[in-house]
């Protein structure tokens, strides 16, 4: 390049990611240190990054990462979808508000596992009214049992969990082979589309196709509202 030689346009990206990818080893090396912003993990595929996840079989893991909710009518919504880590909990109380603007109250009941039990989100339920699945935060009590409330919230919380299974096992979502950013963000979205899509009464398909195809951006929430409302 020094002697006038012009790289390619299909390869400018692949040299400016290069050069990213020695300053972050350089800073990690001269700074005796494993993490760095933004680190990058694939040269071919520069925006994606590790997220520690803590498994046994896998604990780090790579890809892209979302978080899901359910309403009461078995609906699936994305409600954050990016490739940085983030911590799951933040995502709560922006879908609630969501799920407010779209039917006008509360739900009664949010169904969450223990990432989301924080003391900002309980505190937040409590001040709305609605009931957070779980125990209460610190040490349980050694004759603590679950009651029937309690164990029916466990319960029905299996749903998003069937949710994720199916979206992986069924449609696309567990075996993405995408290259581009917008690609693969596009082929999640679709994979959590079409699996709600085989979740409707066939009658009501065709309805639902154009109600539903406007909403837009693991682990997940299921809310639930009154039954009176």
């Amino acid at each position: 390049m020094t002697e006038g030689y012009a790289l390619p346009q299909k390869y400018i990206d692949c040299y400016l990611t290069v050069q990213k990818l020695y300053e972050q080893q350089k800073y990690m090396f001269d700074n005796n240190t494993h993490r760095v912003d933004d680190r990058i993990v694939s040269i071919s595929q520069p925006y994606i990054r590790p997220i520690v996840r803590g498994k046994a079989k896998s604990p780090v893991e790579f890809g892209a990462k979302y978080d899901v909710s359910i309403d009461e009518k078995g609906h699936a919504r994305l409600e954050k979808l990016q490739f940085d880590p983030y911590n799951e909990s933040s995502v709560l109380q922006d879908a609630v508000e969501r799920y407010k603007e779209r039917t006008g109250h509360y739900p009664v009941r949010v169904l969450v596992d223990q990432i989301y039990r924080t003391r900002a989100n309980r505190a937040y339920c409590k001040e709305h009214g609605i009931r957070i699945s779980g125990p209460r935060l610190g040490r349980p009590a050694a004759d603590h049992k679950a009651n029937r409330e309690e164990y029916k919230d466990n319960t029905d919380r299996i749903e998003v969990e069937r949710f994720f299974s199916r979206e992986k096992r069924c449609n696309g979502a567990g075996l993405i082979m995408t290259r581009l950013a917008e690609t693969t963000l596009a082929s999640i979205a679709l994979s959590v589309y079409v699996t709600n899509l085989f979740a409707i009464p066939t009658g009501n398909l065709f309805v639902l196709y154009f109600a539903d195809c406007g909403y837009g951006p693991e682990t997940a929430q299921f809310i639930e509202m009154d039954d009176a409302t």
